[in-house]
């Protein structure tokens, strides 16, 4: 199995997402069992579901994206480390945005990301599924160690990336659009990276969503977003590059699940 570097990547998820973030990790808005997540997410595909087959299916036609734009976007879509994630959603915000001009809305994105992941390993380690490359054999676009100890079902970089947009859906709401769109693509490329199943990634932009709707109804939330809405305002914008943004979409509206040509 040829094994691309993750170094390009939206960050490498083991077990939760505060392992891999620039800051350290902070307590979430919820306190734990606020949100029963197990009630909620359907169980995860087993032999014989046919959702268990079609994620088979998928997987095996998603490899003809190896070599290919949308393979080096799932690639990037791999690193977790701040700066990355803000240079990925910077065409989606309509302004390149660094680490440092943002510590408000980068601390809100955290606390919340404590509180979905949380959840999102819980039903993970309930379900203990196994990923698409442990099941049938196809090149993945990091390598396999970085997975081995976590599971399939629900995806934990899918949870991650639907709460940066969520979260920033909320800051920005102006750009919500292109902000959940861009979302959803990084779930998507974890489907194309080979690293989850399109189940695991349906789950785990659910288990976001759920995990969400109770932080968003926090009063500390709300003070929060407050800020991080005033701290985005008094940016000085920096318009990414159009030609950038533009091949950006195309991926984005690229139908992953369409048949081959």
């Amino acid at each position: 199995m040829r094994k691309i570097a993750a170094g390009l990547a939206f960050g490498v998820m083991v077990v939760g997402l505060a392992t891999a973030q620039d800051l350290p990790a902070q307590k979430g808005y919820l306190k734990p069992g606020t949100v029963d997540i197990m009630s909620v997410l359907p169980a995860g595909p087993v032999t014989g579901d046919a959702r268990y087959d079609a994620d088979r299916a998928i997987f095996k036609a998603t490899r003809r994206y190896i070599g290919t734009p949308r393979w080096e976007m799932a690639t990037k879509d791999v690193s977790w480390k701040d700066a990355d994630m803000l240079a990925g959603l910077s065409c989606a915000l309509g302004t390149v945005v660094t680490p440092k001009d943002v510590p408000h809305i980068l601390a809100l994105i955290h606390r919340a990301s404590d509180d979905t992941q949380r959840e999102t390993n819980i039903a993970k380690n309930a379900n203990k599924r196994l990923r698409p490359f442990q099941i049938d054999a196809g090149e993945i676009c990091q390598p396999a160690k970085e997975l081995a100890d976590s599971y399939d079902y629900p995806s934990g970089h899918t949870t991650g990336g639907w709460t940066w947009a969520l979260v920033l859906a909320d800051v920005v709401p102006d750009r919500a659009s292109q902000i959940l769109a861009r979302g959803r693509a990084y779930g998507e490329s974890r489907i194309v990276c080979g690293a989850h199943n399109a189940s695991a990634v349906e789950a785990g932009r659910l288990s976001a969503t759920v995990t969400m709707t109770s932080v968003r109804a926090t009063a500390t939330y709300l003070r929060d977003l407050k800020k991080a809405r005033a701290e985005f305002k008094a940016l000085k914008k920096t318009t990414p590059d159009a030609s950038v943004c533009e091949a950006e979409r195309g991926l984005i509206s690229q139908n992953i699940f369409a048949p081959a040509p």
